[in-house]
């Protein structure tokens, strides 16, 4: 049941990370208008990559390292304070990168300023320590209840075009206020440690390690929006952003057991119960295809008339950007449950490393033709294509340690319920009245649909969920 609570907890605020942004967006996408919208997002690329030379794989190491040593209070408070200097370092050399890099890159200088910010931030973020000792419930009702600050801020400061400046400190100080509230916390829970202990060095290169595989990721996260930026304009870059916004809501749905199985795997590792691990990786796959399936159809199914009715006027090339991009939901979820959950864990990090390096390769390779030829478009099937790749290698890596039989055994009944589910909810999204309601509408059918569906076919997911619940009404 912990694994659960965990998990509707990290889902509750991955959905509420996602949701603030999309409620505001609605408002900022009309006021801001897409050049401001673009340059917002072409700005945020570009910092992106210093936070992530200050992050220095922390986020999956720390996680992991916490949850090794949870069991003994002393050797996790010295694990703590070793991460976090290490973390705090790289975050100071960052910040003066950054301010080399202003040197030379004169463009948007306002912009830029106020997006470093989200640097200073990156310093205070300690929502990995929570993460490892499997205590959700801290970082979620802190940070949310930030999250909803941010969102009034919005509503009461936008007003305007000129206001994409204001916009940008706006959502940097929501994130470092939301990384401040965190540390009053830690002083209760660890307790204190000689800094003459400290060797904070031992863990530079197991995270320069798992850095290669970040900076791999955040290729083909951020450098999309780079380049469409450069080789199209800003206001393609906003397009991309507000597609994949759109996509990371439904992903953070199905990511969240990544986060949340992380620390519950790792500690099974250190006890050698391998049993245990396989067991959870095989329900896990099974549950993210049952839940990823059906997003991914249904995203697709209503995606045309729902991006340019949520953002407005001028925003209609999202629609077909995020009907291509909503195929990345199911390859996501696939190699969240086998990379995140499965080999970083069970310490196959090169395998997991090649993988995402793959996948970055692939995507550079292609954005070069696709963004040239398709824009926006190419942009999207360059990401469809590189998270395919990455799902495919890590299948790979896992043959002889994973039974391919027992990961996709219910496969098909998930996705015959899909497509039946898809058919009649693209049809009535494209013929009848495109209205809130009728596309409320729409998506009740389709649930209505997929559910029936697993029913009849008897899935997996529909046992687990039948077991659950006479678990509960039990006690």
């Amino acid at each position: 049941m912990k694994v659960i609570k965990n998990y509707l907890y990290n889902v509750g605020y991955q959905v509420l990370v996602i949701i603030v942004p999309l409620i505001t967006s609605a408002y900022v996408s009309r006021v801001l208008h897409p050049a401001g919208v673009g340059a917002y997002a072409f700005t945020n690329s570009i910092i992106q990559y210093f936070i992530l030379f200050a992050n220095m794989g922390i986020g999956y190491y720390g996680n992991r390292q916490i949850a090794y040593v949870r069991d003994n209070r002393t050797k996790m408070a010295k694990t703590f304070w070793e991460i976090q200097i290490v973390k705090t370092i790289m975050t100071l050399v960052s910040i003066i990168a950054f301010e080399i890099f202003l040197i030379f890159y004169t463009r948007q200088f306002d912009y830029m300023l106020a997006q470093s910010l989200n640097l200073i931030a990156v310093a205070f973020d300690i929502s990995w320590f929570y993460e490892g000792v499997e205590n959700f419930k801290v970082t979620v009702l802190k940070n949310s209840l930030v999250k909803i600050v941010s969102m009034i801020a919005i509503f009461l400061f936008i007003k305007g075009p000129n206001d994409v400046t204001l916009y940008i400190v706006v959502l940097a100080l929501s994130t470092l206020l939301g990384n401040l509230t965190l540390w009053p916390d830690i002083y209760r829970d660890l307790p204190k440690v000689r800094i003459k202990r400290l060797n904070p060095w031992i863990h530079f290169l197991p995270m320069a390690e798992l850095f290669i595989p970040q900076i791999a990721t955040q290729v083909y996260v951020q450098l999309n929006r780079t380049m469409l930026g450069v080789m199209v304009n800003e206001t393609a870059s906003g397009y991309y952003q507000y597609s994949d916004n759109l996509v990371k809501l439904i992903l953070a749905l199905v990511t969240a057991t990544g986060t949340v199985m992380l620390p519950h795997v790792a500690n099974a590792v250190s006890h050698g119960d391998m049993k245990k691990v396989n067991q959870m990786l095989y329900k896990s796959f099974d549950f993210v295809s049952a839940v990823a399936v059906p997003m991914m159809f249904g995203l697709a199914a209503i995606s045309l008339t729902l991006a340019p009715k949520y953002y407005g006027p001028g925003y209609d090339p999202v629609g077909p950007a995020m009907m291509i991009e909503s195929i990345v939901i199911l390859m996501i979820a696939w190699s969240n449950a086998l990379g995140v959950q499965y080999l970083f864990p069970i310490h196959h990090q090169k395998q997991f490393t090649i993988s995402v390096t793959v996948g970055a390769v692939v995507n550079i390779i292609l954005n070069f033709p696709l963004i040239h030829f398709y824009g926006l478009n190419g942009a999207m099937w360059s990401t469809v294509l590189s998270e395919i790749s990455v799902t495919l290698y890590q299948l790979i890596a896992v043959r002889g340690l994973l039974s391919y039989r027992t990961l996709f055994n219910s496969l098909w009944k998930y996705l015959v319920s899909g497509v039946v589910m898809f058919l009649p909810v693209f049809w009535m999204n494209t013929h009848l009245k495109d209205s809130w309601l009728m596309m409320g509408f729409e998506v009740i059918v389709g649930i209505i649909i997929y559910t029936i569906m697993m029913l009849v076919l008897r899935a997996p997911i529909v046992g687990e969920a039948k077991k659950l619940v006479r678990e509960r009404l039990g006690k």
